[in-house]
């Protein structure tokens, strides 16, 4: 909901340009989109939750299927439009920022999570790093086209977006070794310093 207020501000402060916003009109789309099957699937899980125990309905795969559908759609919808107008070289600049950023974010929420003063352990600072610098297209391509619908670039507004949520998923698939070396590493660490020591006999 802060991408509501935030992304017209930043489109002015960068692109020096202002439009007028529907922000009731946004404001209530999105709590339809997104809130609203929120509230509905978390009321109907406390009903159905010992039924779904005990089938185990497929439905991770079935949300992999979607969200695939999702990508796929919208990479078709945004590289199809003839008014795209991005050139190999921009796409690469992009594709470089893009991962720049995501392994800024990992690094600092990396940073942040191990401090010396932070009650966070290894298992919690794995979460943080994949989970506070996760960002899914299926939140992220309605919002767009709910705030920029009828813009004639939307698509490469989207452009973005498509990327940074493949490149999560390769980054993420890259560095799981390493950090759950680290994280194993850590925790035995922990464990041999929480150990109380035998008493010396005299």
């Amino acid at each position: 909901f802060q991408g509501i207020v935030i992304t017209p501000l930043l489109l002015l402060l960068f692109l020096g340009s202002s439009s007028s916003v529907p922000f009731t009109s946004i404001f209530s789309q999105l709590f339809m989109t997104v809130v609203v099957p929120l509230i509905i699937g978390q009321i109907v899980r406390r009903y159905i939750k010992d039924w779904l125990e005990r089938k185990k309905p497929p439905f991770g795969a079935i949300s992999s299927c979607v969200l695939l559908m999702i990508i796929y759609t919208t990479f078709c919808d945004t590289f199809a439009n003839p008014n795209i107008d991005l050139d190999k070289f921009s796409l690469i600049i992009i594709v470089f920022i893009i991962f720049s950023i995501q392994m800024s974010f990992m690094f600092l929420t990396f940073i942040f999570s191990t401090r010396n003063n932070s009650s966070f352990t290894p298992a919690d600072t794995v979460a943080i790093i994949f989970c506070s610098t996760h960002k899914s297209l299926t939140l992220g391509i309605p919002m767009l086209k709910i705030v920029f619908a009828g813009y004639e670039h939307l698509s490469l507004i989207s452009v973005p977006l498509l990327i940074y949520h493949p490149a999560q998923i390769l980054l993420g698939s890259l560095l799981v070794p390493t950090i759950k070396s680290w994280m194993v590493s850590r925790q035995k660490a922990l464990k041999l310093t929480r150990q109380p020591k035998a008493p010396v006999k005299v």
